[in-house]
């Protein structure tokens, strides 16, 4: 296994288990059962990068070629119900978690475009997609508007962390450098982003 993925497996599995307890909350509060609750852990988890793998043309997606993820994703979600009383006590090592997995999977992303040959253009709408489509999908199919849509720095980290490591690439720096680098540029970025409530603007049309 080449470094930098020995590197990425085990925080993308972090993001992968935060993301689907993360999941599992939004299923709660809307009072799902508990098929509904691993379906949308799920989905939230690995909603990212299947997107771009079928928009990229790469097969099989990541939880067919490695279907134990499926079962990280079941009880991550399962977990929560359990502990579900108590996880208030830990929404501030959920919001780290959760920008630990949107930039390691924006830096994944980002990898498996490159390696497919794709323009820079395409290389970072895949890492931000990647990092971005889970929580999407979980926004949609709990009726919300989805947070990438709305005010905070969401998609704005996953573009500054795949530039980052595409940058670094192209001037040739050491892939495992680039890749703690980006990691730690982008969960910077995303930490002072919530510390300080930084927003995009806003667009707002309320004429008749």
């Amino acid at each position: 296994m080449p470094h930098t993925e020995a590197l990425l497996l085990p925080l993308s599995l972090i993001g992968i288990i935060a993301a689907s307890m993360t999941a599992a909350l939004a299923a709660g509060r809307r009072s799902m059962d508990w098929v509904g609750v691993v379906l949308l852990g799920s989905i939230t988890a690995l909603g990212g990068g299947s997107t771009r793998d079928i928009l990229l043309g790469n097969y099989p997606l990541a939880w067919v070629r490695e279907p134990y993820l499926l079962g990280v994703t079941t009880i991550a979600a399962l977990s929560t119900i359990a502990f579900a009383g108590g996880i208030h006590r830990f929404r501030h090592l959920f919001l780290v978690l959760d920008a630990i997995g949107l930039v390691v999977f924006t830096i994944q992303g980002c990898d498996v475009a490159l390696k497919t040959g794709q323009p820079l253009a395409v290389v970072i709408v895949a890492g931000m997609i990647s990092g971005s489509v889970g929580g999407v999908l979980r926004d949609v199919l709990c009726n919300d508007v989805p947070l990438l849509f709305r005010s905070e720095l969401y998609a704005s980290v996953a573009i500054v962390t795949g530039l980052t490591y595409v940058g670094g690439l192209t001037l040739g720096v050491s892939p495992d450098v680039v890749t703690l680098v980006a990691l730690a540029v982008g969960l910077t970025f995303r930490l002072l982003a919530i510390r300080f409530r930084w927003e995009m603007p806003k667009f707002v049309y309320d004429r008749d």
